[in-house]
């Protein structure tokens, strides 16, 4: 008895994690095509970037999209947490049109080939390992607290070594969060959800892994990015 439930559990954890890996890779393939279309579309290039208002409207909307969806997911429909998510990845492809502007092609394609295997590897590492991770996670975000507060007294200090100190140190932080909240999401997976419940959480774990995975491209790219 004890043997089968553990199988139907392990088999729930699985279909949910595939359906949170879906959600992801589809929510940064809309991000990579909006990125790629805006830079080559002068007009889009414009709106973005052609004022700091609209540049700035454009983060504070990512910014309350997540909070939003991280706050009401149970209280919105799965259909509305999805489309939200989406629009967040629609959103966060236009902002991140800048990296074509900034690096070449080539170091791009070859920053976002080492972040996908390493994420691969802590993800792996996150959903199979038996050790509790919940320390680990911990500590990775009261890292990350640190490293926004450096971030930001470093726009008035402009120092090279904070900020060759803050790429390395964002690297290790997502990297750890990467596994713990993959442990994390696995876990999200409970055998008495309904449809509409198991959809909300496999996108809410998306938007996580989603999160992690950009930072992460994002930091690698300022250590090993070839800028034009």
């Amino acid at each position: 008895m004890n043997t089968n439930l553990s199988l139907h559990q392990a088999t729930v954890q699985a279909t949910f994690i595939s359906k949170v890996y879906g959600w992801m890779s589809g929510a940064l393939l809309l991000t990579a095509v909006i990125a790629m279309w805006a830079v080559s579309t002068p007009a889009v290039m414009n709106f973005v970037f052609g004022s700091k208002l609209s540049f700035y409207a454009l983060i504070a909307a990512e910014l309350g999209l997540v909070i939003y969806i991280s706050a009401r997911i149970h209280r919105i429909s799965a259909e509305t947490a999805g489309i939200f998510f989406l629009l967040y990845a629609i959103l966060n492809g236009l902002t991140l049109s800048m990296v074509f502007l900034v690096y070449t092609t080539g170091s791009i394609a070859s920053t976002f080939l080492i972040t996908a295997v390493t994420f691969g590897i802590m993800s792996f590492y996150g959903y199979t390992t038996k050790k509790d991770l919940t320390s680990l996670g911990r500590l990775a975000m009261m890292a990350l607290i640190g490293l926004l507060i450096a971030t930001v007294v470093n726009i008035f200090m402009q120092s090279e070594v904070l900020y060759w100190v803050a790429n390395y140190a964002g690297v290790l932080i997502f990297v750890g969060l990467t596994a713990y909240d993959t442990q994390k999401i696995k876990r999200m997976a409970a055998l008495e959800d309904d449809a509409e419940q198991a959809k909300k959480k496999s996108i809410l774990g998306a938007l996580t892994l989603y999160l992690d995975f950009v930072n992460m491209f994002l930091y690698l790219l300022r250590i090993f990015g070839d800028r034009k």
